[in-house]
């Protein structure tokens, strides 16, 4: 492995030891007058539950023509920001409020590395993604980093306005190393759904996991 390769991944290790967190913002969800229900350090809880269907801790509420809205964490993590000037003030949507830092586990260091080196295949368009047969059977068969494949073969199924539209791959040649979406939920465009791993970067994949597996407590 070339050791300008070394150095990258030395490099962006070194950063997820200094600051292993993933800072998630949070903006109004429409216009109206916000109440702040947290403030900075405060912990917070995501949504739990078998079929995530409780809700996590309540973050902030909206009052808009006499209705009232209350956001609530997706994550895990703490307060680390909090725009206090607003509380009680009318908001535009889309206005950043308030973050979470959430602390990152093992598995999402690695995932967070292994996007550095992937080729990410994104939605083309917000709608309802799933593998094409022939993809689907060969995952069933042997599991997805068995599955070779190449720019202009049908990977992926489209489905929008209740039309489904088969998605050619357009990257590099490689495995199907990483998939990041499930077969029937909607994705919104330009999030990855596959991450793809060129047979001669497989080492360079292998010793993040390795390395990340040994020296990550």
């Amino acid at each position: 492995m070339p050791s300008n390769q070394e150095i990258h991944f030395d490099e962006i290790l070194g950063q997820y030891k200094s600051d292993p967190y993933n800072y998630v913002d949070m903006h109004a969800v429409h216009t109206g007058e916000v109440r702040f229900l947290v403030e900075e350090g405060a912990a917070v809880e995501g949504a739990s539950g078998e079929w995530m269907h409780k809700p996590g801790t309540p973050l902030y509420e909206i009052h808009r023509e006499r209705n009232t809205k209350v956001i609530t964490s997706k994550t895990n993590g703490t307060i680390s920001f909090v725009r206090s000037e607003l509380d009680g003030h009318f908001v535009e949507a889309g206005e950043k409020l308030l973050t979470v830092r959430h602390p990152l586990k093992k598995k999402e260091i690695i995932e967070g590395i292994l996007q550095e080196v992937l080729f990410l295949f994104e939605a083309p368009e917000r709608a309802r993604y799933y593998f094409s047969m022939d993809i689907q059977s060969r995952i069933e068969q042997k599991g997805a980093r068995s599955v070779f494949i190449q720019p202009g073969d049908e990977i992926i199924t489209m489905s929008l306005m209740k039309r489904d539209t088969p998605v050619y791959y357009t990257g590099e040649p490689g495995i199907i190393h990483s998939v990041y979406f499930t077969p029937g939920d909607s994705i919104d465009q330009g999030k990855p759904l596959i991450g793809i791993c060129a047979e001669d970067k497989l080492p360079v994949v292998q010793k993040v996991i390795t390395r990340v597996k040994a020296e990550w407590e």
